[in-house]
């Protein structure tokens, strides 16, 4: 999953083909991610430790801390793959104003319909995947019943037998906060799918992913089985539910993955970003208290989003005691990846080599020609970046990534033309951020607050300088 791996050329076309296409809009890949990961060897260990624990039960609450562009979402799109690949069922959406953690306007049923509807498992690794999930139990129970009991599907206490399996899991929500009608809607599921009942099979499903307006309209679509809907105040709860449920059949539990986190800090209204904050600090006490089990929840956001004193989770005391590093931990050239924020690292000037050779692999493999792009080229490539985009850009690797891609295609379309020309031409200059607009509108400046880390990204020329191939 690191740096040094080789890039086999076998590589799906279909994966291949949405790797490139990602990487040259600057945006992170789905799919295929792992074939252009490199470092985050501390931060990766740190987050497979938390799905290893959340295996034996325990919960788990990270906040991946950079700037735009420095690798967040392919942090957390890297353990959505990894958690799907060893048996965890993952949900993930990105925050944004329609989409929050709560809202007046129901943004945080909105968030809990799209983290449902992203709802993904190794088999169905691209969403929707609340109906096998479903579908998942009912066969695992029938084959259950077949193997420990001894009886067939043709014997006469094989659906008594069933049932009675059914209960007991049913029951085992009951104890739960709001279990009694989340068993209910499983019991319904599983009377449709005893009865051949397609409608009472959806019905269930609406439910489950919070699709009801009314309770009214809840209650006579399941029959009067639910007394309750899932509203913008206890969406948590049935991700919660959901987390048992999925560890009950099988699964090894339930990962949580909000990016885009900066929008919190961006509502512009006190008493709503607060009331934001409050539910984050939940789901934070939740995990770390071991109120929740077999739960992971994993969110993205900037330093500032995180750091600022008058807007960011900092400014909340609750919150910030619980977040804030050591001061043992904050000494020059010492990480602690245990926390509860993995602030990013720039990647070192070698990481960044490997994953460019990583791109130019990638690039050649899907475009069917020789690798023309030496790793002298590379370096030269690097050096340039470097002095015409300065320390704080260089460290962070979308521009660079799409400007090298974009070098690669003017060179695969243009075969006369020459490398050095391309990059050191009088008009090269830095990609335009998309974020820098509204960034610069919204909140203050970045420069305001200290790197990622809180340690200096002065003195990258003379690092530079020590680099060698």
């Amino acid at each position: 999953m690191t740096s040094s791996a080789p890039i086999t050329p076998n590589i799906p076309r279909r994966i291949l083909t949405a790797v490139m296409n990602s990487v040259s809009a600057g945006v992170t890949p789905r799919t295929g991610i792992e074939y252009l990961a490199v470092g985050r060897t501390a931060e990766i260990g740190a987050i497979v430790t938390d799905l290893d624990n959340v295996s034996e039960g325990s919960a788990a609450f990270r906040i991946v801390s950079g700037p735009f562009g420095s690798g967040k979402s392919f942090l957390l799109q890297l353990a959505r793959n990894y958690a799907l690949e060893r048996n965890y069922v993952v949900m993930d959406a990105d925050l944004s104003p329609e989409r929050r953690l709560t809202g007046s306007q129901g943004q945080g049923l909105a968030l809990y319909r799209e983290l449902t509807s992203n709802l993904a498992t190794k088999s169905r690794p691209d969403g929707g995947a609340l109906a096998t999930i479903l579908e998942r139990w009912i066969s695992g129970v029938l084959a259950d019943v077949m193997r420990t009991q001894g009886l067939s599907a043709t014997d006469a206490a094989f659906p008594k037998a069933v049932e009675s399996q059914i209960v007991a899991t049913v029951n085992g929500m009951e104890g739960l906060v709001h279990g009694f009608d989340f068993a209910q809607v499983l019991a319904t599921y599983w009377n449709g799918y005893v009865e051949q009942n397609d409608e009472k099979k959806g019905a269930a499903l609406r439910w489950l992913r919070g699709e009801y307006a009314t309770k009214t309209e809840a209650r006579e679509a399941l029959g009067g089985a639910v007394r309750v809907m899932i509203d913008d105040d206890v969406w948590y709860d049935y991700v919660k539910l959901l987390a048992s449920f999925v560890t009950a059949i099988g699964y090894k539990g339930l990962i949580v993955i909000l990016d885009e986190a900066v929008n919190l800090y961006k509502i512009s209204h006190t008493q709503a970003r607060l009331a934001n904050y409050e539910k984050l600090l939940t789901i934070l006490n939740d995990c770390l208290q071991g109120k929740a089990r077999h739960l992971a929840v994993l969110v993205g956001g900037t330093p500032q989003m995180v750091e600022d004193p008058r807007r960011g989770l900092f400014s909340y005391d609750a919150i910030r005691t619980r977040l804030q590093e050591s001061r043992f931990a904050s000494q020059a050239g010492l990480r602690d990846v245990t926390g509860p924020i993995i602030a990013l690292d720039p990647l070192s000037f070698e990481e960044v080599f490997v994953l460019l050779q990583n791109l130019r692999r990638l690039h050649a493999t899907y475009h069917n020609y020789p690798e023309r792009v030496a790793d002298a080229q590379l370096k030269e490539f690097m050096e340039e970046t470097l002095h015409r985009l300065g320390a704080q850009r260089f460290s962070t690797p979308r521009e660079v990534i799409r400007d090298f891609v974009t070098v690669l295609n003017l060179m695969q379309q243009n075969p006369s033309l020459d490398f050095s020309v391309i990059v050191h031409g009088a008009d090269y200059k830095l990609t335009p951020a998309a974020h820098a607009p509204s960034e610069a509108a919204d909140i203050d400046a970045e420069s305001e607050l200290p790197s990622p880390t809180g340690r200096p990204l002065n003195g990258a020329d003379d690092k530079f300088k020590e680099f060698t191939l």
